[in-house]
């Protein structure tokens, strides 16, 4: 395909480089990746060894000790030539993010989008990177904090938004003074190898050293696990399933590193009486059903009054019939495939446990046959009445199964049944009434770490901090004032003074 040259994608790929050489090892077992759009191949990866690992930290270390010499803003600099390189290549690189993971092509140039959107961002942060002054107890001193770069910073991105969360961490990162190694789901590592390469064009451009942003693909059992055991990474971001989180955290932990964690969601939207259902339907209905419900993000339950229950499960109903499923690069279709036929086998058995619990599945849930979906990864979105209490409720599935959950008097029993989930990452309520939409955000209200009014659980804007509470993992990233989590805080006192005079009025004499 044309956006596959374009992007330098060959039917053979080397899966690790120090940022502008690739490194030619062949000894590790070839990934071959299908595309879940139409089963189609589209390109292979030779997996890091070892010996890859040990040269791209090596080559990381040495970068930082030079590239942390350089000023924020000519730091800025260089994230904003990246950012307008990702300009150039939005068109093909949207479209390889879905092909090779089937998102919506509306959704995959949204994503590289976004990329460009934080390398904005992270220009300005790179003017922004302020301490405060504080005043002294002590005659003829000043006090004040500031903030250093930690060193190697390592992403670890999830399939199923294959480069932005790169971006959020890899750019903010940067303009902090670290670098970056980048270790990519390997269900869809292609996307990571063109992003490697546009963002190199830039490093050869501005003659700046190997192992400023790095690239690792390789398996968890070997290059993951010594990333988490590595003394040299001070940081790792981690987006993932929360089993492999808490495995993480552990290993991170017993080291004194540092993690961000993006971890599990099971998000719920709660439609009050006074919902306007003209907004709230539409918002349901892509938080269910946008990237094949295979977002942290996405909505999985919603939490509606009784009142106006049946009216809410009449328009989804209708909704839901008219959406059409198949090839994500046609954008009169809604819905593309689950991203493999694992995804599509736990759609099944979430439903069949669903079912087996006392629910009752009012639309879709079939596997999608016939010539159009040869790739046996599409699936159609599916509605269940359910109860909220439901073992499968309460765990997250991803894929494209909403849960109706009715709830009875005030809103604070929605909120309730928002809360009783041991995730917590985004959630919404609809609603004209103020005191509810307030109770909501209060500090009683939403226990997650995003809470919206009259808008959907999916679709975050970069400005804002992204990130959730409980078994989400409780990191931060993206906007808002998480810049922080890249960098080290000092707190500094200068003693300007002739006499030494002690805290808290202490006397010692000698």
């Amino acid at each position: 395909m044309d956006f596959l040259s374009k992007l330098g994608i060959k039917s053979e790929n080397y899966g690790s480089s120090t940022g502008q050489t690739w490194n030619e090892s062949t000894s590790e077992t070839k990934l071959t990746i299908h595309s879940p759009v139409n089963g189609e191949f589209i390109g292979a990866v030779y997996q890091a060894s070892t010996a890859d690992y040990e040269e791209i930290v090596d080559t990381a270390e040495k970068a930082f000790s030079e590239w942390r010499h350089i000023p924020a803003p000519k730091r800025g600099e260089i994230v904003r030539q990246i950012g307008l390189k990702l300009r150039e290549f939005k068109d093909p690189l949207g479209h390889l993010v879905s092909y090779e993971m089937g998102k919506s092509l509306q959704e995959g140039l949204g994503e590289v989008q976004e990329m460009i959107d934080i390398c904005d961002f992270a220009v300005g942060i790179s003017r922004q990177l302020y301490g405060f002054t504080m005043h002294s107890e002590r005659e003829n001193h000043r006090m004040y904090d500031q903030y250093h770069p930690l060193g190697i910073v390592v992403t670890v991105s999830a399939f199923n938004f294959p480069v932005a969360v790169w971006a959020w961490n890899a750019m903010l990162a940067a303009a902090c003074g670290n670098v970056n190694i980048w270790k990519p789901s390997s269900k869809v590592p292609l996307t990571a190898i063109a992003t490697q390469k546009i963002v190199a064009q830039v490093l050869n451009e501005n003659d700046l050293p190997e192992g400023i942003f790095s690239l690792i693909i390789g398996k968890g059992s070997t290059i993951g696990e010594r990333l988490l055991n590595d003394k040299r990474v001070p940081l790792i971001s981690i987006t993932g399933s929360t089993a492999v989180g808490r495995h993480a955290s552990q290993v991170i932990a017993g080291r004194f590193g540092r993690a961000i964690l993006e971890l599990g969601g099971n998000n719920a939207i709660i439609i009050t009486p006074d919902a306007d259902l003209k907004l709230a339907i539409p918002a349901c209905v892509f938080g269910a059903v946008g990237t094949a419900g295979q977002r942290c993000t996405s909505t999985r339950r919603l939490i509606i009054h009784e009142s106006i229950y049946d009216k809410v499960k009449e328009s989804l109903l209708m909704a839901y019939s008219g959406l059409k499923i198949g090839d994500p690069l046609d954008e009169k279709n809604h819905v593309g495939p689950l991203i493999d036929r694992s995804a599509v086998k736990l759609f099944q058995m979430a439903l069949e446990q669903a079912k087996e619990e006392g629910a009752k599945i009012l639309f879709g849930g079939e596997v999608m046959e016939g010539a159009s979906y040869v790739s046996a990864c599409y699936v159609r979105p599916a509605i269940v009445e359910a109860e909220n209490h439901y073992k499968i409720v309460q765990e997250e599935t991803f894929a494209p199964i909403l849960y109706l959950i009715k709830y009875k008097g005030e809103v604070d029993n929605a909120i309730s049944l928002n809360n009783n989930v041991v995730q917590g990452l985004s959630s919404s309520i609809f609603s004209n009434n103020l005191r509810e939409a307030e109770e909501f955000l209060s500090a009683w209200g939403s226990d997650c770490g995003i809470a919206n009014v009259n808008i959907g659980t999916s679709g975050a804007e970069i400005g804002g901090a992204f990130g959730g509470e409980k078994e989400t993992g409780g990191g931060r990233e993206s906007g808002s004032d998480a810049w922080k989590t890249y960098m080290r805080r000092q707190t500094n006192t200068i003693n300007f003074g002739t006499t030494m005079p002690l805290a808290q009025g202490i006397k010692f004499d000698i």
